[in-house]
């Protein structure tokens, strides 16, 4: 069926960072240009260095040139042009300086409201730090340039062939990227409530009337009424009370050995993990390169690719792109949600 495109003026402005330039972030974005669906859905502008830019589209041998992109520049974009706005000094910096000053940009371009969303190419933390830049990733960077307190990771699953579910599968973290031994000190009853909140507002935006949010067990068989554990009754079950007294549809806590497998089947459109890989390991394994990282409690839209920056595989030729076109379909939905909602309050 041929892609019906319509006006650029009613597309949303995606800018799309390369990450880490040591990684595949820029081979990934250039890898999409070529993909006409992502022109169909959004306006795209590269943020980040043009010469590794240009190299990244010459890696991947796609039919466009590079041109540095201010002002009015950023509304244009084909298949042909890569709009690229260079941040200041960007040249020679460290990969983690360059890769925060993009992420820094971006950013400020959405808030200004130059661009309606932010998707990101993934970045190294480690040499993020060794910038000088002392975030344990993307999220709490986000959350920090946005001004919030209370936000949280999800990654989410549009629907496919691995879930029964109508408006894809999210599953929201309530600790994020830390220690494992620092996970019980970090739960309370207030994150674990407010990580519904966030859980049933992103799905809402994904198209679920009335969101179906389960919460996972922290220990193994929900504790066994104590046995394993007091977690379960000392905060999750509290937490979970506290949400239904709002009027969310939440149940739990649920052993996660079959939570997963339940939610996959349809009977959630939720789920809020207690730790990263309670939530990641799962939903990677329905869906690696169609998993999107999505950013709640932010005042923009921010999506990501679910996958890091591979530097194995850098600069090959050979990365994946699965997952930053999914990134931009997410983008492109919440982004054109969001300024039909705008459009509505305004008229």
């Amino acid at each position: 069926m041929p892609i019906t495109k319509p006006s650029d003026d009613a597309l949303p402005r995606l800018a799309l960072t390369l990450g880490d330039p040591s990684g595949v972030g820029p081979e990934v974005v250039a890898g999409v240009w070529a993909n006409p669906q992502v022109h169909a859905i959004c306006r795209p502008v590269v943020v980040g260095g043009v010469e590794v830019m240009t190299r990244a589209i010459q890696l991947r041998k796609v039919q466009a040139c590079v041109a540095p992109a201010a002002g009015e520049e950023l509304a244009r974009s084909s298949p042909d042009v890569v709009p690229c706005l260079e941040p200041p000094a960007i040249g020679g910096a460290l990969p983690g300086e360059a890769a925060y000053r993009a992420i820094d940009l971006a950013t400020r371009l959405v808030i200004e409201g130059d661009a309606d969303g932010v998707v990101t190419a993934p970045i190294s933390k480690a040499n993020l730090q060794a910038a000088g830049y002392h975030y344990p990733g993307h999220t709490e960077l986000l959350a920090e340039k946005c001004g919030v307190s209370d936000f949280a990771m999800m990654l989410y699953l549009p629907p496919g062939p691995t879930t029964r579910c109508p408006h894809g599968l999210g599953v929201v973290h309530t600790t994020l990227h830390t220690a494992l031994r620092s996970v019980f000190d970090l739960l309370s009853v207030d994150a674990i409530a407010a990580k519904c909140r966030l859980a049933d507002n992103a799905m809402r935006a994904f198209g679920a009337a009335r969101p179906r949010v389960a919460v996972a067990a922290l220990n193994p068989h929900a504790g066994e009424e104590g046995l394993f554990g007091e977690e379960e009754q000392t905060l999750i079950r509290p937490a979970v009370e506290r949400a239904a007294a709002e009027g969310l549809d939440v149940v739990g806590p649920l052993p996660v050995d079959t939570l997963m497998g339940r939610a996959a089947g349809g009977e959630f459109d939720a789920v809020v993990a207690m730790y990263h890989d309670q939530g990641h390991i799962a939903l990677k394994l329905l869906g690696m390169h169609a998993a999107v990282n999505v950013t709640l409690g932010l005042p923009i839209v921010r999506t990501s690719v679910a996958h890091g920056t591979a530097p194995d595989l850098a600069w090959q030729g050979v990365a994946e792109t699965d997952g930053m076109v999914a990134a931009i379909e997410a983008a492109a939905r919440l982004a054109a949600r969001q300024k039909n909602r705008t459009a509505r309050r305004s008229g």
